[in-house]
């Protein structure tokens, strides 16, 4: 909900409602802003894959990024020659 305010109040994005994912073991919220769209993740009970990130960082933070580009395996052969982490 902070971080919903923070996007909808102070920056002036658009802001979805909360929407559980029970199936995913989390609620998540869409901020739109121009030429970006961010997901905010709350997990759903201690199960939630979220929730374990959270334990290791309890302020919060970036969990993963997603980019679009006009060729996914160039990408991401770019990105492992640079030495990232692919999910």
């Amino acid at each position: 909900a902070k971080a919903s305010s923070f996007y909808r109040d102070i920056l002036g994005a658009e802001v979805s409602e909360p929407r559980p994912m029970p199936e995913h073991g989390v609620t998540t919220v869409f901020v739109n802003l121009p030429g970006s769209k961010i997901e905010l993740l709350q997990p759903l009970g201690e199960q939630s894959p979220i929730a374990n990130f959270l334990k290791a960082k309890p302020e919060g933070g970036i969990h993963h990024l997603c980019y679009e580009v006009p060729d996914i395996l160039a990408a991401r052969d770019n990105l492992l020659a640079a030495g990232m982490r692919i999910l």
